[in-house]
This record gives C-alpha cells, structure tokens and sequence, in this order.
C-alpha cells in the first residue's frame, strides 16, 4: 500500500481547547476513518469530542473533506488525496 497522503484537519473554536489551541492538525491517512483513528491516538481530548463512545461522529457534527459532507460521500470511509482539507464543523440550529 503506498504512503498515507497528508492531509490538513481544521479545528472549529470551540474544540481548540482539546488540541491546544491548534486551528488545524496534519495528518496522514487514507480515508476519513484513518484521521479519525490517528486523532484518536494523538489527540485523546479532542477525538472524544468528535466521536461518540462507539466510534460514531457526534450528531451535532459535520465533517466535510473539502466542500463535500461525507455523509454525502462514503461516510467515514471516503478516500482521502493529498492535500485535501477536513473540516469538523458543528451543526447550526435555530429560527
């Protein structure tokens, strides 16, 4: 299998405290669940913000690789290219 791609991993505001005040990581993966998996090991705090006790990304956040929500992509296992960019953004509610 070759290399993982290197990809940037922003972080929204409010989650800087759990990865000291980084605006955005880099990481080496091959899909979203690989980051996810990485997070987990480097970044305890901040991965058990974003997923649930089951591995599930929380339901009050969107993770978009690029422009595009993964939920409308393969979910946590879409491929990643180097270069891409995920952003963990948090749900918006209100009237």
């Amino acid at each position: 299998m070759s290399p993982a791609p290197t990809i940037t991993l922003h972080v929204p505001g409010p989650l800087r405290a759990y990865c000291a005040g980084a605006e955005e990581l880099t990481i080496s993966a091959h899909t979203v669940r690989a980051a996810l998996e990485d997070l987990e090991r480097s970044q305890s705090n901040l991965y058990r913000n974003v997923c649930d006790e089951t591995g599930q990304v929380r339901r009050h956040l969107n993770l978009f690789v690029n422009s595009d929500n993964v939920r409308d992509l393969a979910g946590v296992d879409t491929i990643l290219t180097p270069g891409d960019v995920v952003t963990i953004l948090p749900a918006v509610s209100g009237g």
